[in-house]
């Protein structure tokens, strides 16, 4: 990755909250992932409270070979490395995810669970999703949706949306007018199989509904920064540090949460 493009792609990531890397997986290794997750798949049936995220298939990388060279992939490695996300380490396990032909869409919502923590106003990401697509992704077929900025501002949308996933998001209906909803901020992320994408965990994105006869599918792992820089700015920051952050007692513990308080605040 030249170093002109990385910084580009940081900048994008500090700034919107997403960003995508093209190309990051071989061919071969490509069609590797797509076997491998439809023989994860043939053999799980999903609950149906996860209808909205489609098979929603987890594995580990201690228990899947092929899921541990995808954590362990050197050019996913080397890209992090080169945009300044090199203090960062995997989950070391993936999500399969899936819009199969006709499936409904993905809710809005957002990831971060630690809303009550002064961590969460970090100008800089602190968590990310990666997410591999293994099919092109476009508006007919799934593709990803995101509000750029919201990761780092409150926007109306954040205090009238169902709190996510298993907090009550999974059980509305598919025509709810606040969780389906178009944004006038809205972006359609639509990437080539083969790339990945970078989301900060307080972005709010969903994805559409998938209006083809084929499956799109995604493998999704989470990546946090290590606990030793946890409350430390990333040796690229060179802005301002947050009040918050330089006065916060890393010795205080927050009770964890997905609704968003008073450390989300509207731009000024």
């Amino acid at each position: 990755m030249q170093p002109e493009l990385a910084l580009a792609t940081r900048e994008q990531m500090v700034r919107d909250g997403y960003c995508f890397v093209d190309d990051i997986l071989t061919e071969e290794f490509l069609q590797e992932l797509r076997e491998e997750s439809e023989r994860l798949i043939e053999a799980h049936v999903p609950p149906p409270d996860v209808r909205y995220q489609g098979q929603h298939v987890v594995a580990h990388a201690k228990d899947n070979e092929v899921i541990r060279r995808l954590l362990e992939w050197e050019p996913t490695w080397q890209a992090l490395e080169a945009m300044g996300f090199g203090d960062f380490v995997s989950s070391g396990s993936i999500i399969i995810l899936t819009k199969d032909p006709g499936e409904p869409a993905l809710y809005w919502h957002q990831d971060w669970m630690e809303w009550n923590d002064p961590i969460s106003t970090t100008p800089w990401p602190q968590k990310f999703f990666v997410s591999y697509y293994l099919s092109d992704t476009s508006v007919e077929n799934g593709c990803l949706k995101v509000i750029p900025g919201t990761h780092l501002e409150r926007i109306p949308l954040h205090d009238v949306l169902v709190p996510a996933h298993g907090d009550g998001a999974r059980y509305v209906e598919e025509d709810h007018p606040i969780m389906f909803s178009d944004h006038p901020d809205q972006v359609d992320v639509c990437v080539r199989a083969g790339s990945f994408v970078l989301g900060d965990a307080r972005l709010l994105h969903s994805a559409r509904r998938n209006l083809t006869d084929e499956r799109r599918t995604l493998i999704l792992g989470w990546h946090q920064r290590r606990a030793d820089v946890w409350d430390k700015p990333p040796a690229y920051w060179q802005g301002e540090v947050p009040e918050v952050i330089a006065n916060r007692d890393a010795s205080e513990e927050f009770a964890g949460t997905r609704v968003p308080g008073e450390h989300l605040k509207f731009s000024k």
